[in-house]
């Protein structure tokens, strides 16, 4: 399930704040607001290398690669729901066209200087784990550039190491298309040779390194992942979150292939499938399926051409038509043959819960977007907040939406069992 809108509004007037607090406490009335602890489960991804444990912090630093994550969520949704037991925190402080030192963070007052406001955001943030994604605005000076690179990730290095942070490096992504074919070939020319040296940097300071570059690239040979050819799309994000999990040790959401055998007098299912109940002439049976962790909601434009889902195969049906269904939702309607073949099944109750769990997210992540970057900065907080400055409480108070936004999402990132239900057309 993807997101209904592309781009999201970036316009909340701090004198709403406690309007916002009621409408949320409104809509989700119906829920508890404050998460339990739960036991931890002991699954691949726990005994990988990278884990994250309770009371991680995780900042995402770097330019656009991670703001325009924002109306999508799939970076922070991949890691949430990868540790459904723990309690994590996420910050993304992405910023548009930023660089090593901070240079797009700057605004009218000064001090701060930008490269100042850029460490007060990150101490700020309080991160144990921080993913840095720079060097693509940098390329553009090429080869000649690299040396006051390699100087400016190095120094960012060694404060947000002061901080005691873990800092894992990624690769800038590759440009998609240009204008012409000289003209990307030179483009991501440099782009490789920053990555090289930001490879360099990270083994030489027993850093992590992600390589994101060549992975994008050859998927975008049979996917769309940018519409621009400069930033990546949904599916791009989508793409992305699994490359970032490979990158870190992370196990890959395998396809993984459920049988259920239907006889005249039973019907067995393979795991993670349980039956729960058969029909009297067991043509309408219902069954559950246990899961580690929530699929990543897929992306509207590029559903279709994802393959690593569920696929479900239920053989010995009699002739026929039959429909799936989620607790009572419909998923799917297939032959008796084509769900002996294997059907794939793309939505359904993990999916709308995934999907869910995403829109939290993205509405958390837009409200401390409101918070450490309000529209009316220099007014609020700069040098000409004697004009403004009385909301700066406002901004302050979105802390209790952003705090019961965080516990809602801890509701709700454990795989929840669906009831599903095989029924014949008639």
């Amino acid at each position: 399930m993807g997101l209904s809108f592309k781009k999201y509004m970036r316009k909340i007037t701090v004198s709403t704040t406690f309007s916002y607090i009621l409408l949320w406490f409104i809509t989700f009335s119906n829920e508890i607001i404050f998460a339990q602890n739960k036991p931890q489960i002991a699954n691949e991804a726990s005994k990988a290398t990278f884990e994250l444990k309770n009371g991680d912090r995780v900042v995402f630093l770097g330019n656009s690669l991670f703001e325009n994550d924002l109306p999508y969520g799939y970076l922070e949704l991949a890691l949430t729901t990868r540790w459904p037991d723990r309690d994590v925190t996420f910050r993304n402080i992405g910023w548009s066209g930023d660089n090593v030192f901070g240079d797009a963070r700057s605004y009218f007052t000064n001090p701060p200087t930008a490269y100042d406001l850029l460490i007060e955001q990150i101490t700020k943030a309080k991160p144990t784990i921080v993913f840095i994604a720079y060097g693509s605005i940098e390329a553009e000076e090429g080869e000649a550039g690299l040396p006051r690179f390699n100087e400016g990730l190095d120094k960012l290095l060694n404060k947000i190491d002061g901080l005691g942070a873990k800092t894992i490096l990624l690769s800038p992504i590759p440009i998609m298309s240009a204008e012409s074919a000289e003209n990307l070939a030179t483009r991501n020319k440099n782009l490789k040779l920053y990555a090289a040296a930001i490879a360099k940097t990270a083994a030489e300071r027993g850093k992590t390194f992600i390589d994101i570059f060549n992975p994008i690239q050859e998927i975008n040979q049979n996917v769309k992942l940018s519409d621009n050819g400069f930033h990546l799309n949904e599916t791009g994000y989508y793409f992305l979150a699994a490359t970032l999990e490979k990158g870190l040790g992370l196990p890959p959401p395998r396809k993984e292939v459920i049988t259920i055998n239907v006889s005249k007098h039973d019907i067995r299912a393979s795991a993670p499938a349980k039956m729960i109940d058969a029909g009297k002439d067991i043509t309408n049976f219902k069954f559950t399926i246990y899961e580690e962790y929530l699929p990543l909601p897929l992306p509207e434009q590029n559903a279709l051409v994802i393959d690593n889902v569920r696929l479900l195969k239920i053989s010995s049906l009699k002739k026929g038509f039959y429909t799936l269904t989620a607790n009572d939702v419909q998923i799917i309607t297939a032959s008796a043959k084509q769900w002996e073949e294997g059907v794939e099944i793309k939505q359904g109750a993990s999916f709308s819960q995934a999907g869910q769990l995403r829109e939290m997210i993205v509405k958390k992540n837009d409200l401390f977007f409101q918070q450490y970057r309000p529209l009316n900065q220099t007014y609020i907080i700069g040098f000409r907040s004697y004009e403004q400055g009385r909301h700066k409480q406002g901004l302050e108070d979105l802390n209790f939406i952003i705090t019961w936004l965080e516990g809602q999402i801890a509701l709700h990132r454990m795989p929840k069992p669906a009831a599903y239900q095989l029924i014949p057309v008639k």
